[in-house]
């Protein structure tokens, strides 16, 4: 297809380009693609093919179609601007609406979060504080001390019995329910029956707290100063966890192991004989509320211990801190009323053997 050279000089003489193009058909080609507008319009239009062969754009384009583009001034912008709109589709305008909600979300998503305003953590802790990072937390519940030496019968021991006042039930709370050397005991907790001048009698409870890494030396230290030669340890299951745990700690910190040569009851295995079935678990919990009747109030998991002093540790609050102490506290008096239970049933089971054995 070929361009006529007339219409395409006047198209460039008004569009304000060069007045002669090169002779040759590579300029005609190179014309024809200068002026892509008139090209564009005149192929719209069937072209008939002259006697030659070739078709002329001059004999089959429509003058309508030609006048204008001879009469409007054109410049290079101009040009080329009716390719752009040839060839490229018009901007769809955007909904001013949409446009308010994308800046809108945009604003907020860029604006500084305003800081939180937070009151002071509380960091109070139970207790006095006896050492740097050590407290010592003390309680006293009054009750009759036991008259008569305690049997271990309960325990497989029918022969044995232990003065009421040499017994130390005791329980600890550690960063970890695993064992091993990396796990420590951060609370220390025990009870003991106790004659004071200006109280009387009771269970006397004394716990170990450390707020910091570095008390756990005065800890064990204080710790093995409530022990001595004739105490007996009671725990529940304490002999496979806690024992074995401060005996570590002790050899860690290189010091005397005070626990190994004392006489330890543990009183998971004589519960788990006698109740096991009874109730879905033989949990001290579980046996605390079936067989003793406690109902514990805002108790926090031993599971949850670790993660509560470790919080206390990296400047968290101190609230779920005194929930273990708490929670510490009634295990070891569930450990006393525990025992005289044992024991109470292991005198009532042999009476009734021995009245069956008479009649």
């Amino acid at each position: 297809m070929s361009i006529s050279l007339d219409i395409l000089k006047a198209l460039r003489k008004q569009a304000g380009l060069a007045t002669a193009p090169p002779a040759g058909p590579a300029a005609v080609v190179g014309a024809a693609s200068a002026a892509k507008p008139p090209m564009v319009e005149a192929a719209a239009e069937p072209v008939a093919p002259d006697a030659s062969g070739s078709s002329s754009a001059a004999e089959t384009t429509p003058a309508s179609r030609l006048t204008p583009l001879l009469q409007e001034p054109k410049t290079e912008s101009s040009v080329f601007g009716w390719v752009d709109q040839i060839q490229h589709k018009p901007a769809v305008p955007q909904d001013g609406a949409a446009l308010r909600r994308l800046l809108a979300t945009r604003n907020r998503a860029i604006a500084p979060a305003q800081p939180v305003e937070r009151g002071p953590v509380d960091r109070d802790l139970p207790g006095t504080e006896i050492a740097p990072g050590l407290h010592l937390i003390e309680a006293f519940i009054p009750q009759a001390i036991p008259t008569q030496p305690l049997s271990l019968a309960f325990s497989k021991r029918p022969e044995e019995t232990v003065a009421p006042q040499d017994l130390l039930f005791f329980d600890t709370e550690t960063t970890g329910l695993a064992g091993g050397t990396g796990t420590r005991a951060f609370m220390i907790g025990a009870a003991d029956w106790h004659h004071d001048a200006a109280r009387g009698e009771g269970l006397r409870v004394r716990q170990l707290l450390m707020s910091t890494m570095g008390a756990e030396s005065a800890m064990l230290e204080l710790f093995a100063s409530w022990l001595s030669p004739s105490t007996v340890l009671s725990s529940y299951n304490g002999r496979c966890y806690d024992a074995p745990l401060l005996k570590t700690r002790y050899r860690l910190a290189r010091r005397g192991d005070p626990i190994s040569a004392l006489d330890h009851v543990d009183l998971l295995f004589p519960t788990r004989r006698r109740y096991r079935g009874t109730w879905e678990n033989c949990r001290l919990a579980t046996i605390e509320r079936q067989l003793l009747l406690i109902a514990r109030e805002d108790d926090l998991p031993g599971s949850e211990a670790p993660a509560a002093w470790l919080s206390y540790l990296r400047g968290g609050s101190a609230r779920n801190l005194r929930r273990v102490g708490e929670h510490n506290h009634q295990d070891v008096v569930t450990l006393a009323l525990l025992f005289l239970r044992l024991v109470q049933a292991e005198a009532d089971e042999r009476a009734e053997l021995a009245l069956e054995a008479e009649g």
